[in-house]
């Protein structure tokens, strides 16, 4: 067998697990609150059956959540992927490089206009972090940008340097909120999950359905990357123009992700990283499993999250936090990074 077969037949059977164990995440996620479902119960109400009450419960209430946190799951794990691929480094992160700082700036704007995050303005909030996302976006491209281009190295640092800046000035803004906009605001910046009804799921969906798919299709590219500038250009490709396509692509779908599940950090780091051990390091292959991980580790952190300490509930940015704060020492202090 070929190297590119044992590849794809490595990266069909790790879709194929990661695919299992998204379905066994989401059921127990579907099961899990103050009223209990069973296994049974959960797929008869899905199938249209189960009583009015079972309805109400996992049609109204628990499945947009579960979508809403599926979705950006996704989106965190392939705005991760696409990040250290531009960057040519494993540490990148949308938190880490202040594109979730943007996103918080953009969210405050918005409940300091419009003081309410309910109904048909919902559908604006993703449009508002990407916005807040790009103008960070922009400062760190600008200050990271010299003769030769945008080094990936000097982007890394720009970003911490402007995310710690962007997120003081959010915490001095959020104190002029009143105390319940504020309240929900420090919820936002924990990485509770807040997108819990249907609009939230129409606000996030189209982001990833057709960002993904686009990301996907330029895999080449970023494999390209992986090999430094000067063999991407001499193979004739646009390194500065491909790089800001696919930081502009990475903004849009991770700010749009956590405009409906809040500041969650660490999915954009240890998905990619956990899918291109497991999947290879080709994008086409490691993409959909760097997806799929995502979605799993943001499904299981809010369940988790719901569950442990009820009737109070943890922010999933906590359970992934330490997940992910663990992980990424781990990775800072590894010989190869």
């Amino acid at each position: 067998m070929d190297q590119s077969a044992y590849r794809a037949r490595r990266a069909i059977t790790v879709s194929i697990v990661m695919f299992i164990l998204a379905i066994v995440v989401i059921m127990i996620g579907l099961n899990t609150g103050t009223i209990r479902l069973s296994p049974l119960a959960v797929w008869q109400t899905l199938l249209g059956g189960g009583t009015t009450e079972e309805q109400m419960i996992l049609i109204d209430y628990r499945l947009p959540r579960i979508i809403v946190t599926m979705l950006g799951g996704i989106g965190l794990g392939v705005a991760g992927a696409v990040l250290q691929g531009v960057s040519r480094n494993a540490l990148a992160d949308p938190g880490i490089l202040g594109l979730h700082a943007g996103a918080a700036f953009g969210l405050i704007v918005f409940v300091s206009f419009f003081r309410t995050m309910e109904g048909s303005l919902a559908m604006l909030i993703p449009m508002f972090t990407f916005a807040g996302g790009s103008m960070i976006a922009i400062i760190i491209i600008l200050l990271a940008y010299d003769r030769q281009g945008i080094m990936p190295i000097r982007l890394i640092l720009v970003g911490i340097a402007v995310e710690a800046g962007v997120s003081a000035i959010t915490l001095f803004l959020s104190l002029k909120l009143d105390p319940d906009t504020y309240a929900f605001a420090a919820r936002w910046l924990a990485g509770s999950v807040w997108g819990r009804d249907w609009i939230n799921v129409w606000a996030l969906l189209p982001w990833i359905i057709i960002l993904v798919p686009i990301i996907y299709l330029k895999s080449k590219t970023l494999d390209l990357f992986s090999f430094g500038d000067e063999i991407a250009s001499g193979v004739g490709s646009s390194v500065t123009r491909n790089r800001l396509l696919m930081i502009i692509l990475a903004v849009a779908l991770s700010c749009a992700s956590v405009s409906m599940t809040g500041g969650i950090g660490f999915i954009g780091l240890v998905a990619p990283h956990l899918a291109r051990r497991l999947a290879g390091p080709q994008h086409r292959y490691f993409l959909p499993a760097a997806a799929s991980i995502g979605l799993v580790i943001l499904v299981a952190a809010d369940t988790i999250g719901r569950s442990i300490f009820q009737p109070n509930a943890i922010p999933a940015g906590v359970i992934v936090a330490l997940i992910g704060g663990p992980y990424f020492l781990y990775m800072l202090f590894r010989k190869k990074v």
